[in-house]
């Protein structure tokens, strides 16, 4: 399979698209296709990867625009890994956000397990260290 009879589009996923690739890389699912589309509606950029209507990738960016970029949702399907489309998607995030931002811009992103070494190329630091603490998250569940 070569990377040139795949279509790479800046467009956001269909909802359910978004939803079953989210399933299908074993993250969670999000129920409320009204939110997801909200979501999907209110990010800075989207790519997404098809092979013929088959969509096999996506990445987006939010954040608010100018400084302070978030990149997420970086998900090929698993049969399609290895082969460099990953790499395509995050070159063409940082050229969105590069066109984008502010100097001095924070650019974030939260890993996969063991995906670190894949964001390095792209000049990310892994914290905590000797500068930044711990990366931290919440899943929204309940109030305090």
């Amino acid at each position: 399979m070569m990377i040139k009879s795949l279509v790479f589009k800046e467009e956001p996923p269909a909802a359910d698209e978004y939803v079953k690739m989210r399933k299908d890389a074993g993250w969670s699912v999000y129920k409320d296709m009204d939110a997801v589309r909200k979501g999907l509606d209110n990010s800075l950029y989207h790519i997404i990867v098809r092979k013929g209507s088959e969509l096999i990738a996506m990445g987006r960016v939010i954040g608010d625009g100018s400084i302070t970029f978030y990149i997420q949702d970086i998900i090929v399907s698993r049969e399609y890994q290895g082969k460099g489309i990953g790499t395509v998607i995050m070159k063409r995030i940082m050229d969105f956000i590069y066109d984008t931002t502010a100097d001095g811009a924070v650019v974030g992103l939260f890993a996969a397990k063991d995906k670190e070494s894949f964001y390095k190329k792209f000049h990310f630091i892994i914290r905590p260290n000797e500068s930044g603490g711990s990366g931290m998250i919440q899943y929204r569940n309940r109030r305090f």
